[in-house]
């Protein structure tokens, strides 16, 4: 067996030294982005290590292969192209309807066959029926059948072995590429197969961390919308004046934004935070007239919920002076404000809290002991306000 190995390595390289080209690619002008494909498919196949240690071949064996537009101008079969085709082991016809109508094509297979390497002529089918009889549909050149060149499978890419078009396309470079160096097919398209199927998983894993990554871009870079909504804690008292001016305020690390509210249910928007700001604590800081500021630190989302409530002192602590006719303070006596109690000092100090359910913008004024002059009193009053009483009853 290793004799044998040696011979074919041997034989394998005195072919090689005897051709400058490997193969001569011929096919019609209206082919030329084909030939182009498989030129560049076949130079740069691979073969695997251990068949080139076994047959003495380079990891690219079938290089240099001649192909017209990059090594001379075409033109019909020249001196040049006759001197190539003598220079070359095989002959790879693009077979199409073209090519099979193609007069050159025609001269250069015949050529080949005259210099006793029909054996070496390999087919490789783009297009059309082979043996069709219809000229619109046949692949195979005339000079095939009237050379008595024997019928030979050509490597077909629509040959329906695989369900996509593509994995039959390189089952065909496959074809060629086993037939031109005499191997075994199935263990050749096997190895293949396995490295197309590798291909596309890196493929896959590339596309998956490109998109991972600009996805995780757009999500750091983008703008979001945040909203806030008040919500009164406090007990609602219709008698008060509705909300109105409200300003919120959301502190973010480099920048503030502020929005004002007319009303208690509508809602603040802040827009264009970045996103990258989510979940991060933020200051959000709420003022209006009569009701209390607020400050407080929370997780940024898209829908903030603030809490707030009224001040109870704004309209709730009423202080005013009674005064005697005589202006001159009238200590110890009892005053109803809105039904609740409050009683005169030493001073004539009037001084109560009034609740905030029982809250309004003006109270009426009640006594059993004195007669009011005054029966109502604003309840944003103070020290300067005074309530005069007529006499003591």
């Amino acid at each position: 067996m290793k004799i044998w190995n040696q011979f074919v390595e041997l034989n394998f390289k005195c072919m090689v030294r005897q051709f400058k080209y490997f193969a001569f690619i011929s096919y019609s002008s209206r082919d030329t982005k084909w030939g182009k494909r498989i030129h560049k498919k076949l130079e740069s196949y691979s073969m695997p290590a251990t068949l080139c240690n076994q047959h003495g071949w380079k990891r690219k064996p079938l290089k240099p292969i001649f192909f017209a537009p990059y090594d001379i101008q075409p033109g019909g079969l020249t001196d040049e192209l006759k001197d190539r085709l003598r220079q070359s082991r095989n002959l790879i016809v693009i077979c199409s309807p073209n090519s099979a109508q193609s007069y050159y094509v025609g001269q250069e297979i015949e050529y080949f066959h005259q210099l006793g390497r029909t054996k070496n002529i390999h087919f490789f089918i783009i297009d059309g029926v082979p043996n069709s009889g219809d000229k619109a549909t046949e692949c195979f050149n005339p000079k095939v059948e009237q050379l008595g060149i024997p019928e030979i499978l050509g490597a077909n890419i629509h040959e329906k072995v695989y369900r996509w078009p593509w994995l039959n396309r390189e089952r065909a470079y496959v074809q060629i590429v086993t037939k031109l160096l005499d191997v075994e097919f199935d263990s050749i398209w096997r190895r293949h197969r396995r490295m197309l199927l590798q291909r596309i998983i890196l493929w896959v894993i590339g596309i998956l961390i490109v998109l991972a990554a600009l996805v995780g871009t757009w999500m750091v870079n983008r703008s979001v919308d945040v909203e806030v909504s008040l919500n009164e804690t406090s007990m609602h008292n219709n008698n008060l004046p509705p909300l109105s001016n409200a300003v919120v305020t959301l502190m973010l690390e480099n920048e503030t934004k502020t929005d004002t509210l007319s009303k208690i249910n509508k809602t603040a928007v802040f827009s264009n935070i970045p996103a990258k700001m989510m979940g991060k604590k933020v200051k959000v800081h709420f003022s209006c007239e009569d009701w209390c500021v607020t400050d407080t630190t929370l997780k940024l989302n898209k829908n903030i919920i603030l809490n707030i409530s009224r001040d109870i002192t704004a309209f709730g602590h009423v202080r005013f002076t009674l005064y005697s006719p005589q202006v001159l303070p009238v200590a110890g006596r009892t005053i109803l404000i809105g039904g609740i109690k409050a009683r005169s000092n030493a001073q004539g100090v009037v001084d109560a809290i009034i609740p905030i359910e029982k809250q309004s913008v003006i109270y009426s004024l009640t006594s059993s002991e004195v007669l009011l002059q005054d029966t109502v009193i604003d309840a944003k009053c103070g020290d300067s306000d005074a309530v005069f009483i007529k006499n003591h009853l």
